[in-house]
């Protein structure tokens, strides 16, 4: 039974199912991160049993391979390399899932880090109590991987000095944000908005109470010297600032001034600036009580999750939600229950280096023309470590190996003022895997020559048949001289007697017309000819990269980046940048762009079918003239390591620019 059982997990056709299961779950994989979020992926797929099971029946199937086929002899040495090489990469896929750590570390201009946090959320939890007469801590850290498409659950049960405690997820609220709910025995909270640090933030005032937003105070309905005050009497607001200021409504675009320690009636729905501060109220005040709710955006990495979790001890509970998310640490929350003290926190688990990494300035390359699109980024730095302190560069394609740790450029703040850089301790793990992709490229190009292998036994198959189809080539050769001299002979017949050879009219199919056939035939009409496009090729220019090059090559590269074709409508590339240059409100109707196969997200954007090839530039921007794919390419180009469908992005996006650029 058990001999039966090995010879099944040994056989070819698992191994073939495997590989197939194995392609379609990482393909599902790619997707499912598209469509929701890399959580998401992992939880389903990357982090799923069944899919760590694959990786065990491989290397079952591996090994028994060695012994089934007996690959250890000499002559099957190449074919040994291939499955030795494979158990490495496994196995170095087991030793940085379970035994390395990956990291994130943000670093503003002039300071030094030397914590990273941990790229995966976690629970932390510090009970303490009286342990054998004196105080103890007892802490606990659980990784929590969580989504909002899944089915989440998560509980730890455990005793501190006998004492028996459990702590259990209630629910999970993927980028939580304040909102009210309407309650009429509730409080009252009126609701402000302000601009910092390039975004919007909602903040709401409980009346009654001062807040601190951004190092300015605001105070509703309790007046406090040096604090925004809104007051509320009846039906009527005012506001009373410790600046002066001024106003702007948004309906009708009416300005007015607010003078200092002066109460004035308040604007809803305008635009005040004071102090350095810009903040709307939206709306009146109304009861109710505050409540978490998702904006259900996956891509959203700036807003912090929660969760809601239950703690139970001593015939007690406790409810709390805690806000975090991974790249930092989370906010703690205290409480008691019976003689335990709890403090929960969600974020990030902090591991500590033992050197520290100084940020000396961050360099960040736009593409020409423009603003928000990178060609490049870089983190000048410092390695911090007593008298091992040296300078280097984080960015693209150039990472930093230090003390068993690897450092890669991950991202940056808005204001370009600070990096964020990702942090990699898998020394074992990158080593095995190393190694086995060292033996993988051996195996292939050994297995190719060996003479041992089925590769050589294919090769002489090959051979004998090329020798078939040469002899046959011959024959069809000689048969068709044989047939053109009867039918030569024929026609010559023919012609003594007066009959006339049939004549074939060339026939020519008519291309379909492209959506703005009113352009493209303007653009006909004016296109100039080939010879004069052709000296105007000859010319010699200056690129915005500040390369000397003839019109012709700069034309021929423009035409082949945007459209991956040398020609356009039969026309040469040369008469294409004269007239683009020449009626260019003609050419932002034509479809010419090329978009990448198999990325509905882009031409759902953009507003084209589903199943275009070529877009044309005016659909790449709305009616305020605003660029569609503005917030995906800004994500985009932030990943050091972009998705499938980010780089489709990209590649859309430098096709536009360099569309725009001539």
């Amino acid at each position: 039974m058990l001999q039966k059982l090995l010879s099944a997990l040994y056989s070819t056709r698992l191994m073939a199912l495997l590989f197939i299961v194995f392609a379609a779950a990482m393909a599902a994989g790619t997707f499912i991160e598209d469509a929701y979020n890399t959580e998401t992926a992992r939880i389903w797929i990357y982090n799923a049993w069944w899919f760590e099971a694959i990786m065990l029946f491989f290397l079952i199937n591996f090994f028994g391979n060695i012994k089934r086929y007996q690959l250890h002899k000499k002559e099957k040495w190449a074919t040994l390399l291939l499955h030795l090489s494979w158990i490495l990469i496994i196995i170095g896929a087991f030793v940085t899932r379970y035994v390395s750590y990956e990291g994130l570390m943000p670093i503003r201009e002039g300071a030094s880090m030397n914590t990273v946090y941990s790229d995966l959320p976690h629970i932390t939890a510090y009970i303490d109590g009286e342990y054998k007469g004196e105080m103890k801590r007892k802490t606990v850290e659980k990784q929590l991987l969580l989504s909002q498409a899944t089915n989440n659950s998560f509980s730890y049960s455990d005793t501190f000095s006998e004492t028996p405690y459990q702590i259990e997820l209630q629910s999970f609220i993927m980028n939580a944000t304040e909102t009210i709910k309407a309650n009429p025995n509730g409080k009252v909270y009126l609701k402000l908005v302000e601009a910092s640090a390039g975004s919007r933030k909602e903040h709401y005032l409980q009346e009654g109470e001062v807040k601190n937003i951004n190092n300015v105070l605001f105070a509703f309905n309790k007046f406090t010297q040096g604090a925004v005050n809104i007051s509320k009497i009846a039906e009527a607001y005012t506001i009373q600032t410790p600046f002066e200021g001024n106003f702007m409504r948004m309906a009708d675009k009416f300005q007015g001034t607010i003078t200092k320690d002066k109460p004035s009636p308040l604007m809803f729905r305008s635009l005040y600036n004071a102090g350095g501060a810009q903040f709307v109220f939206p709306e009146l005040a109304q009861k109710g009580e505050i409540v978490l709710q998702s904006n259900n955006n996956y891509k959203d990495k700036k807003t912090d999750d929660a969760i809601v979790v239950k703690v139970t001890s001593q015939g007690k509970e406790e409810t709390v939600t805690l806000m975090g998310s991974k790249g930092k640490q989370g906010e703690p929350k205290s409480f008691k229950i019976g003689n335990l003290d709890f403090t929960l926190m969600y974020g990030s688990k902090v591991h500590t280096l033992p050197f520290s990494i100084k940020l000396d300035d961050f360099i960040a390359e736009k593409q020409p023309g423009t603003e928000k699109s990178y060609s490049a980024f870089k983190s000048k730095i410092e390695v911090l470590n007593g008298k091992e302190s040296f300078k280097d560069s984080v960015f693209m394609n150039h990472v930093l190996d230090y003390k068993g740790f690897r450092f890669f450029q991950a991202s940056f703040d808005e204001d370009e003022k600070g990096t964020v850089l990702s942090v990699s301790h898998d020394f074992w793990g990158t080593w095995i895997s190393y190694i086995g992709y060292f033996l993988l490229y051996i195996g292939m190009m050994a297995i190719l020559f060996d003479k041992n292998t089925r590769f050589n036994d294919l090769k002489v198959k090959l051979d004998k048949i090329r020798a078939k189809k040469a002899i046959l080539s011959v024959l069809l050769f000689f048969s068709g001289l044989i047939g053109f001299a009867q039918d030569n002979h024929t026609n010559h017949e023919g012609h003594n007697h007066g009959t006339e050879p049939h004549q074939h009219e060339a026939t020519t199919q008519k291309p379909k017309m492209p959506t703005a056939e009113a352009s493209l035939k303007e653009i006909k009409k004016y296109i100039v000819s080939a010879e004069h496009a052709e000296k105007f090729g000859r010319l010699v220019i200056q690129d915005y990269s500040g390369r000397m090059k003839p019109v012709n090559t700069f034309s021929s590269e423009l035409l082949r980046k945007v459209s991956k074709n040398d020609t356009f409508e039969g026309y040469t590339s040369d008469q294409v940048l004269i007239s683009m240059n020449q009626f260019p409100e003609f050419w932002y109707q034509i479809p010419i762009i090329y978009l990448e196969r198999g990325n509905d997200s882009i031409r759902k954007i953009i507003g084209v079918d589903k199943k275009a090839k070529y877009a044309p530039l005016i659909s790449f921007f709305d009616d305020f003239g605003n660029y569609k794919l503005q917030k995906q390419t800004d994500e985009a180009y932030k990943e050091v390591v972009p998705n499938v469908f980010q780089k489709d992005f990209i590649d859309a996006d430098k096709k536009v620019i360099y569309y725009i650029l001539p």
